[in-house]
């Protein structure tokens, strides 16, 4: 039997019964943590259905007791058809509370630990509770604990559970800057000993940390980012951590690799082999698409060119990977090609283009591709060689036909 739901009960945003009930300025009620979600995550400052501006402040969600009384007197008047009867909310938590929290952890290092895990459930009950606790100054306290991961297992232990809230706090630009400028960049340090010496749960934490500061840094500090970081971020990805860290570092190389001499650090970390053994093994669309991305970058160097080169399956990758990925992955293999082909192409490599397919490749980009950016460089590469390219026996005829005059 089909129970009906009071339309009431409901939240206006989920369509779901409300657990915790809550009105907001306009006089709308929602459910806590969807119009949480909805202001706060999602960045929003209308009320959902009157479209007018509401106020965004935690304080001003004031709890609906009289509808929670009802809807738990529904649950339980209906639980014979299985409604499980919604629990009363806890009280929620106040800056005062969080500030008297993070005070006593640090006065009792000892018990550091303990207090660390009870900000961490306090951080992933809500968004609004991470709100909260940025703004008690809870990312400096986390940030200080991080600093000491060196001083006993004890002191690692609570280093590890205070970066891990540090990433599930999702902090504001704002804080995320603050991170990287503050104390010249001892925070930096603290993250890339962790990525030395950690479990490989904080490396990973470590590393979709600094992906979200690099993203808002400034150029200044990505320019004079050291040659170790660059290192353990290109060991992320030839370990394997997980698929969400592996993605957050080639993010991460994207993001800081146009910048300085930070290709030639990458490539100096072996960037270039662990990208290529990776996309030897990959599947999935969107990492093949980041591993070209950064490839793509540090071949604009001629230290990446030579890396790629190095590397028994450098050429044919990149090139069996044109067609059968994407429009994107294909524009990128086809800009590594040509970058080896202007700048790095001796006598030995051209030979090697021929015998691994990289010139019949090419042709049926001219043939076939439908983006003229990828088309046009196909082409150029071609001509660009076409007195050693344009009469190998190598290239089947159906091929040569395309073969650009």
């Amino acid at each position: 039997m089909e129970i009906e739901i009071p339309c009431h009960f409901l939240c206006p945003i989920s369509l779901q019964i409300m657990k915790d009930p809550v009105i907001v300025s306009t006089g709308i009620t929602f459910d806590r943590e969807n119009i949480e979600k909805w202001l706060f995550s999602c960045k929003n400052n209308t009320c959902p259905v009157t479209k007018q501006p509401i106020l965004i402040h935690e304080d001003h969600l004031t709890p609906n007791h009289t509808l929670r009384r009802l809807i738990q007197a529904w649950c339980t008047l209906n639980s014979s058809y299985g409604v499980e009867r919604i629990p009363t909310p806890k009280p929620l938590m106040d800056k005062a509370q969080i500030e008297k929290l993070i005070s006593d952890a640090k006065a009792s290092p000892h018990l550091q630990l303990k207090y660390l895990k009870r900000i961490r459930s306090i951080a992933l009950e809500s968004e609004r509770n991470r709100n909260l606790l940025e703004s008690a100054g809870a990312v400096d306290f986390l940030a200080a604990t991080i600093k000491n991961v060196h001083e006993s297992d004890e002191f690692a232990t609570a280093s590890d559970e205070a970066l891990s809230i540090l990433f599930h706090l999702k902090m504001s630009e704002s804080k995320l800057r603050y991170l990287i400028s503050k104390n010249g960049g001892e925070f930096l340090e603290s993250l890339m000993q962790i990525m030395k010496h950690s479990s490989y749960q904080s490396r990973a934490y470590s590393t979709m940390l600094l992906k979200s500061i690099f993203e808002v840094a400034d150029p200044n500090q990505l320019i004079t980012l050291k040659a170790e970081i660059m290192k353990e971020i290109v060991y992320v990805l030839r370990d394997q951590i997980s698929q969400q860290a592996s993605k957050a570092a080639l993010k991460l190389l994207a993001e800081v690799c146009p910048w300085g001499r930070n290709r030639i650090k990458a490539v100096e970390g072996g960037a270039v082999s662990v990208l290529i053994e990776l996309l030897l093994e990959t599947s999935d669309k969107r990492h093949c698409e980041l591993i070209l991305i950064v490839l793509d970058l540090l071949c604009g160097c001629a230290e990446g060119r030579a890396e790629l080169l190095n590397h028994g399956a450098g050429l044919a990758t990149v090139s069996k990977k044109i067609f059968r990925v994407s429009r994107v992955a294909s524009e990128r293999c086809v800009r590594i090609l040509n970058s080896v082909c202007k700048y790095s192409a001796t006598p030995r490599v051209l030979q090697e283009m021929v015998q691994v397919g990289v010139v019949g490749k090419l042709c049926l980009v001219v043939q076939v591709e439908s983006n003229l950016k990828s088309k046009e460089k196909a082409r150029e590469i071609l001509k660009l060689h076409s007195r050693v390219w344009s009469n190998s026996p190598c290239i089947s005829s159906h091929l040569l036909s395309s073969y650009p005059s």
